[in-house]
């Protein structure tokens, strides 16, 4: 009986071609440790938890997430660089700025240095203090026209996302306003609830239980499309008060250098095929933060990422920001 259950299973699994720990091209034999380049409870922090997860259950081996935040994100980066590039040491964040530190000049990389291998898409929200007058995003228009660089915006810094959404916000409407820089998005977040700023555009998972608990208002999501965020409700979409932009997709995961043995990276194209594009508990952690879940790895995870590089290359670029023009590393003008 014990050996006529053996070789059903057996049978099921070549008809399945399900992956185990067993048959991958490489089984890690010590753990893996994953640099979150961003403070604890920030938006990269909360995906790459529930990523790795999933990920350690694949592999049968322990994933340690350590968080060194810090110069937008380069300091945890430059670190992942600088490891032994064996495979068992990988960053994670946005592609976005992944593949823009160099334009930026905070880090000498690009994204075709890395395999990325990316997981939800995030969209930034307008978040107020709930003392300040603002009612939608039409408000925060009309004050800042009234007092150019006087509405304070918290983001976690040049290349995070909230100050890419505040950027492509501003510039498509011709406005200016003051920035104020934390070490991470979570930083940002409460630092605009304890009233340090009017405002931020930090994303909405990062902001998700403070709008829930009532302690920050959303005023609109920066996309074309309003946000249905559980336990609040539907934040209303930037369009419908103010005509101007359209954001890119700003798509999050984890990502292997280049240099790393094949045969990593060919597991983890495995485990982002059978394990984490059917992932439940990753697709509940969208839903339930406003994000969307875009489970999608190599050249395809390049080719959707890289709008959103090209944007932010160049809103450096043209804000005078930039300290390596977007062409010289690749980035074409979109």
């Amino acid at each position: 009986m014990v050996r006529t259950t053996t070789i059903l299973a057996s049978a099921i699994l070549a008809l399945t071609g399900t992956a185990s720990a067993q048959n991958y091209p490489w089984k890690p034999e010590r753990p893996i440790t994953i640099i979150v380049p961003w403070a604890a409870g920030g938006s990269t922090d909360q995906v790459v938890r529930v990523t790795a997860a999933e990920i350690e259950k694949a592999l049968g081996q322990k994933i340690v997430v350590v968080n060194q935040p810090g110069a937008s994100g380069s300091i945890g980066t430059r670190n992942a660089m600088q490891a032994p590039q064996d495979g068992y040491t990988w960053t994670a964040g946005a592609a976005k700025d992944l593949g823009t530190y160099a334009v930026s000049g905070l880090l000498d990389t690009k994204m075709s240095d890395w395999q990325p291998y990316l997981s939800v898409i995030n969209v930034s929200v307008l978040g107020a203090n709930n003392s300040t007058p603002y009612k939608d995003a039409k408000d925060v228009v009309a004050a800042m026209k009234a007092k150019p660089n006087g509405v304070s915006v918290a983001t976690a810094g040049i290349n995070s996302s909230g100050h890419a959404a505040v950027e492509a916000f501003t510039r498509a409407l011709g406005l200016t306003y003051k920035h104020v820089s934390y070490d991470g998005g979570n930083p940002a977040v409460v630092a605009t609830v304890a009233g340090e700023t009017e405002l931020t555009t930090q994303l909405a998972v990062e902001q998700a239980n403070m709008i829930r608990g009532k302690r920050l208002k959303p005023l609109a999501v920066l996309s074309d499309k309003p946000l249905e965020l559980e336990g609040f409700g539907t934040i209303p979409a930037v369009t419908e008060s103010v005509a101007g932009f359209k954001p890119d997709a700003n798509y999050f995961g984890i990502f292997v250098h280049k240099n790393t043995p094949p045969a990593v990276r060919e597991t983890l194209d495995i485990i982002w095929k059978d394990v984490i594009s059917k992932s439940d508990a990753i697709r509940k952690y969208a839903q339930s933060n406003g994000a969307q879940f875009a489970p999608v790895a190599g050249d395809a995870a390049v080719k959707a990422a890289m709008p959103a590089i090209q944007t932010t290359a160049w809103q450096l670029q043209e804000a005078g920001k930039a300290k390596v023009s977007p062409e010289t590393v690749g980035i074409p003008k979109p």
